[in-house]
């Protein structure tokens, strides 16, 4: 039987890569990644985006950001989503996918 401190640890961890995936995929959208200000939108959650019977699984990932354009001006507070399967970002939402 599984401990509480060991579910917690687990899910804590699964969190983190999910997390780490979605800035480095970040990181690759925008024209100056590090002036992007992220706001996470709750935890990763178990999603299904698939369509006509097809199923995309993975842990949605919520977000808003304000970055700076290719004028060097900030964006204002965008939201997007990124949907992350086995550590790796295989949807993006919001970014005129």
């Amino acid at each position: 039987m599984k401990t509480p401190a060991l579910l917690l640890f687990v899910f804590t961890a699964g969190v983190t890569l999910a997390l780490q995936a979605q800035a480095e995929w970040l990181n690759k959208q925008l024209i100056e990644p590090e002036s992007a200000r992220i706001e996470w939108d709750g935890d990763p959650k178990p999603a299904d985006l698939g369509r006509n019977g097809e199923h995309l699984y993975g842990y949605l990932v919520n977000f808003t950001v304000n970055a700076r354009n290719r004028f060097g001006g900030y964006t204002g507070k965008q939201k997007h989503a990124v949907l992350i399967h086995n550590g790796e970002v295989i949807k993006g939402l919001g970014f005129g996918y």
